[in-house]
């Protein structure tokens, strides 16, 4: 059939395919632009966006700019001034090289170009909307290069239905310029977002920039830094404390040559490094940057370039590893093995005429495998194995024992009780007797606790200052009180976030967070619930000023939450279902930090009434178990 031939696809399609792959979202604009921005030798780039870079998207550098002829050139298809011929793509010192970026973001929106060289009085604006060429004219304009990309996806009306909403794509956007920004330190960046400003970088050195643009003072103490030079590659950075450890990975950072890249099989080189050395439920932060011959690694490999072949990729993941193992080692986190200090075993020496000594065997004739050594029949059987000593057990140390008593016990006799203990006969226990509730152990059963109209527990016996013992309807509880804590905060902050009704603590001295313009715009964001909560706060250039906390909130662990929760709506967004009970887990669980010790059996039955009053009371918000607890049958099993 005729539709069936083979045809060239004209130009305008052949972009708009293109397209798909190099322009997913506003931040692949933002991305392509700042790279053609710094590889034309610019000191300081300007973004600014609107609408989450739906509306317009706007570059403006002072780099070497274009000529009238390159600057029309510079939209065809596999135009480029970076490469010559293929065996250029093994020496690639540039970010750009492919010639897609600009045809294909001409080819989705309205395109707007004007550029100007130092040697030229007049520079030149060319105009494009669509992949269709509208005009050239001469325009006066300053050195450089200025890029106005407006109506994004204008007329790919389905690509458009999949943008997110703006502070989405403008969390995407700045998660790009960081990027751009922390591979060259000195050029100097702006970002806007609807001509206000988001943040600003200077020129500086590598760690000066890394603590502007991720985390002002906060994560400048916490910075180590790496340094390793083989004859194969050379890593630089920094890598965070352990002790600084995040909920997220939004600090981890892999640059080579310049460029951006991402690997899960390096992430887990650096990652295996601090193993043990923090929580599972955290990651370290670290910013790695490695120097390598451009022959001996691949980045054309897809169009958005994050994904680098490289040529011994065993020998590198072991050289990212020792290197930060060994920055981990001098600050004393890693062991480190003192050969000097150990001591050589001492071997004697065998002489000729040394007797040889067999050793010595004993048999025992009368062993039966089917009798045990102690109790039962084999004490009666085979009376020569009976047991003559006993060991006497802590408990029996603590309290006075009818060793009679256990003795018939033991060889298979009734057991003559005595009268039991009264109920007031022990104030405390001592924690470590009651390690066989453990809830770590496999055969405790961990379930949920169905309480009727009975009272919730019965008697309190508090231990290891962090817990309490108490009895239940279907047995013995251990339950951590900090968890319960936490339990019973997200509910009283719940409540407060839909009653309105909040009680604020005043801070005798404000404290002061210095946070990254992103972290700030996600505060604003949160601020009505915060509110709500009980916060006090303003919001002034790169600082948030606390002046106020929830009644019972812990002053000193105001910074952290904050942060965390920050870090929580930027990774998993500030709208959707629960986003009321992500904040309140956060703030709950910083709030229980001030939990250290309780203070008698009183006390604990306080928090245990708390507890119970919960609609939700054997796991915190996180998912942690609040209580673990054997029944009689189990309490039986454990006693033998």
């Amino acid at each position: 059939m005729e539709n069936d031939r083979i045809r060239v696809l004209p130009d305008g399609i052949a972009n708009q395919i293109a397209a798909g792959e190099v322009v997913g979202r506003p931040a692949s604009v933002v991305k392509e632009l700042m790279e053609n921005a710094v590889d034309a030798g610019s000191t300081s780039v300007t973004v600014n966006y609107r609408e989450g870079g739906r509306a317009s998207i706007q570059v403006v550098d002072n780099g070497c700019g274009m000529s009238q002829t390159d600057a029309r050139l510079a939209f065809e298809r596999h135009a480029t001034s970076k490469i010559r011929e293929a065996s250029d793509l093994y020496r690639l010192r540039s970010f750009g090289f492919r010639g897609e970026a600009l045809p294909s973001i001409a080819s989705v929106a309205e395109v707007e170009l004007r550029t100007r060289t130092p040697q030229d009085e007049l520079g030149t604006q060319v105009t494009i909307h669509g992949g269709r060429f509208v005009s050239q004219e001469p325009v006066q304009t300053p050195q450089g290069t200025q890029f106005m990309v407006r109506n994004l996806f204008y007329n790919t009306p389905a690509r458009r239905r999949f943008l997110k909403e703006p502070s989405v794509e403008a969390r995407h956007i700045r998660t790009e310029y960081l990027r751009v920004a922390l591979c060259n330190p000195s050029v100097a960046f702006s970002l806007y977002d609807s001509d206000t400003l988001v943040s600003t970088l200077p020129p500086a050195n590598l760690r000066q920039r890394i603590v502007a643009a991720i985390g002002g003072k906060d994560i400048a103490k916490n910075l180590l830094e790496v340094s390793v030079d083989t004859s194969m590659v050379r890593v630089e950075g920094f890598v965070g404390r352990p002790s600084a450890a995040k909920k997220t990975n939004k600090e981890q950072y892999m640059f080579v040559n310049g460029r951006y890249f991402s690997s899960p099989y390096f992430r887990k080189a650096v990652l295996q490094a601090y193993e043990k050395l923090v929580a599972p439920d955290t990651q370290p932060s670290y910013f790695l940057y490695i120097t390598i011959d451009p022959e001996r690694i691949d980045v054309n490999v897809h169009p958005q370039k994050t994904e680098i072949k490289f040529d011994d990729e065993q020998a590198l993941w072991q050289i990212f590893n020792a290197a930060v193992r060994e920055t981990l080692g001098k600050l004393g986190v890693v062991p480190m093995m003192d050969f000097e200090m150990d001591r050589s075993i001492e071997i004697p020496v065998a002489r000729k005429d040394d007797p040889l000594r067999m050793p010595d065997i004993g048999v025992r004739a009368d062993f039966n495998p089917f009798y045990e050594e102690s109790g039962g029949p084999s004490a009666h059987v085979y009376p020569a194995f009976a047991p003559k000593t006993r060991k006497v057990s802590d408990w029996e140390e603590l309290y006075e024992v009818d060793s009679g008593a256990i003795g018939r016990a033991e060889t298979g006799f009734e057991i003559e009780t005595g009268p039991s203990a009264g109920e007031g006969a022990f104030d405390e226990i001592d924690g470590d007797l009651l390690e066989f509730i453990d809830g770590t152990a496999e055969e405790v059963v961990q379930t949920r606790l169905d309480l009727g109209e009975e009272a919730a527990f019965r008697g309190v016996l508090p231990w290891g200052g962090r817990y309490c013992a108490t009895a239940v309807r279907e047995g013995l509880a251990v339950v951590d009180l900090l968890r319960a804590r936490e339990c019973v905060l997200y509910e009283r902050y719940l409540n407060l976030m839909r009653n309105g009704d909040s009680a604020t603590q005043r801070l005798l001295f404000p404290e002061t967070v210095v946070l990254p313009a992103d972290e700030l715009a996600e505060v604003r964001n949160l601020s009505a619930e915060l509110e709500a909560m009980g916060f006090e706060f303003s919001v002034g250039g790169t600082e948030l000023s606390v002046s106020g906390v929830p009644a019972d909130f812990p002053a000193a662990d105001t910074t952290a939450a904050i942060r965390e929760a920050i870090a929580e709506f930027r990774d998993r967004g500030a709208v959707g279902a629960g986003r009321n009970e992500r904040l309140c887990a956060v703030m709950a669980r910083h709030g229980a930090s001030s939990f250290r010790t309780v203070g008698g059996a009183d006390e604990a039955a306080r928090m245990l009434e708390e507890l119970f009053g919960c609609a939700r009371f054997n796991y915190t918000p996180s998912g942690a178990p609040v209580m673990t607890f054997v029944t009689g049958e189990e309490m039986a099993k454990r006693l033998k």
